[in-house]
């Protein structure tokens, strides 16, 4: 497949990286990580060079590209500033407002995008303590009122970027918690809303995005917040599931190239024995892994996304990538490690911290796991003899 780029997405790139270089510098990536989010400068400048209105409809305000474009605007700003960055979140969620949502609903996003300085716009909160990957086990409900308004109980947890939103997209079922119920709807809930509180929780990597607890006790709602029909909010959102993943697999490919890049930097560098130790058959074997699996990665995820570009299912195509390709670009930065050796091993050195983050996004989207298990259902359909 032809994957050359067109002068626009270089042009893009350009943009990404001097972004990347005027707010992301060296001092500026250990802020974000030590106060557990960037600055509201940051997140304003990322929206004032037009990057969040990329991919969404020209009739809102939008900029519309393919996936692949988008893809290509993941993957670079990982590279460039090393960080786990909160757009893509942030993105996924505004997205859903404006597929979902009605236009008083799209307006209203949009104008926060334009004129709300804040960190964060919006986010999602899916999973809930016993409910991660087995959806129908969520129990937080609504129940609606005699005056037509909706009561909103339960608990949501490991919702990323929950504490600094504007907006929280909440999955929660209709009237009734049971397990057999399958009947779900979105709702549009601000941050401030009464009976909404939220608990911080303390993650080992991915430190520049908060993760919370969020709770609801008596949160009332009005029709007017629900995002599309009701009953429908699972639908809605398995129809998006596919691109989301191939989101998080560009987030890591970026992470592992900006390991790659420092690694092999320092590998030339790095004087052992009376010579640099990238003349060192054990250090060329890593980067010759390192190097394969970076290529191996883009080259599937670029065809990929290229299929949804073109109309195409990837239900199993995108569960066999994000298993695959999360659990190989963590690889990649372990062996950054290697080469550091001690000193990677440290906080001087962002490999480590590149690691951690990576490792988190072998979860993030749906682990492993359950990766394998969509994607192997699949195979078996796909291989099954007539």
């Amino acid at each position: 497949m032809d994957f050359n780029l067109t002068d626009e997405q270089q042009l893009l790139i350009e943009s990404a990286k001097e972004y990347a270089e005027r707010y992301f510098d060296e001092e500026a990536q250990r802020a974000a990580y030590d106060n557990h989010h960037i600055s509201i400068e940051q997140a304003m400048a990322y929206r004032e060079a037009g990057f969040m209105h990329l991919g969404l409809p020209e009739e809102v305000g939008g900029v519309p590209v393919d996936k692949l474009t988008e893809i290509l605007l993941v993957e670079k700003l990982h590279e460039y500033t090393g960080c786990i960055l909160p757009f893509v979140t942030d993105f996924n969620t505004i997205t859903d407002v404006i597929d979902f949502g009605t236009e008083a609903q799209q307006a209203m996003v949009m104008d926060a995008i334009e004129n709300v300085e804040s960190t964060c716009i919006a986010c999602s909160a899916i999973s809930e303590p016993a409910a991660g990957s087995d959806n129908n086990a969520m129990t937080c409900h609504t129940v609606k009122q005699p005056d037509g308004t909706y009561l909103l109980n339960g608990q949501k947890t490991w919702v990323t970027l929950g504490g600094l939103s504007i907006w929280t997209m909440v999955v929660a079922k209709d009237e009734d918690p049971s397990y057999e119920n399958n009947s779900y709807s979105l709702w549009l809930v601000p941050n401030d809303a009464p009976g909404f509180t939220i608990g911080h929780l303390e993650k080992v990597g991915q430190q520049s995005i908060p993760f919370v607890d969020q709770f609801f006790d008596n949160v009332v709602l009005t029709e007017d917040q629900r995002l599309g029909e009701p009953g429908q909010g699972w639908k809605l959102l398995m129809k998006k599931l596919e691109f989301e993943r191939l989101l998080v697999v560009a987030s890591s490919l970026g992470l592992a190239q900006a390991a790659m890049n420092d690694a092999a930097a320092y590998a030339s560098e790095r004087v052992c024995f009376g010579k640099p130790i990238a003349h060192l058959s054990a250090i060329q074997q890593h980067l010759c892994e390192m190097e394969n699996i970076l290529q191996n990665v883009r080259a599937r995820l670029y065809q990929v996304v290229s299929m949804i570009d073109n109309g195409e299912s990837t239900r199993l195509e995108s569960a066999l990538l994000k298993g695959y390709a999360c659990r190989e670009c963590t690889k990649v930065a372990d062996l950054a490690m290697s080469i550091y050796a001690a000193i990677g091993y440290t906080k001087e050195i962002r490999v480590g911290r590149i690691w951690n983050d990576l490792r988190g996004n072998e979860m993030g989207g749906g682990t492993t796991e359950i990766m394998e298990y969509i994607a192997g259902r699949q195979l078996v359909k796909k291989y099954k003899q007539n």
